[in-house]
């Protein structure tokens, strides 16, 4: 990272961000392009959960090539000044690197399912048999993260 007096080292700080996310955009490889999309998430113990169709062009990717790149961002005012140069945001921000993996087990995509839905509820939550053969959900073991600030 360019400017250390940004970054966000600690690990409790990376997550405190994540958790207070709605949206995280998550980055495939599009032949020679890149594709991003933005998606609810789930997130524990070092891994991201996402869920969707079973057909779709962020399905076909993933398999093509499960490196995938996802970013998470708060942004909380827009610092204004007179020069245009001068303006600013004061934001949090993590990016990271990971693998995604597509769960298969009923047990698991349950599971999975429970934490994305615990990013939004405190509430528990059913999933009939019949949902989760007609859902995809893709694991994200996380390699590597950044994250940094301004404004704080």
């Amino acid at each position: 990272m360019r400017r250390k007096d940004k970054e966000i080292s600690d690990e409790s700080g990376i997550e405190a961000i994540i958790k207070k996310t709605n949206v995280c955009r998550l980055g495939m490889v599009n032949g020679n392009k890149p594709y991003i999309v933005p998606l609810c998430f789930g997130y524990h113990d070092n891994v991201l959960y996402f869920h969707g169709s079973l057909k779709g062009r962020k399905i076909d990717l993933i398999r093509k090539n499960p490196n995938v790149c996802f970013e998470f961002d708060l942004i909380t005012e827009t610092i204004e000044s007179e020069n245009a140069c001068d303006w600013s945001m004061k934001y949090q921000s993590v990016i990271g690197f990971g693998k995604a993996v597509f769960i298969e087990s009923s047990n698991e995509k349950r599971k999975a399912l429970s934490i994305i839905m615990g990013q939004y509820s405190d509430r528990p939550f059913q999933f009939p048999e019949n949902m989760l053969k007609a859902t995809a959900v893709i694991k994200v073991e996380i390699e590597s993260m950044t994250s940094k600030h301004s404004g704080f």
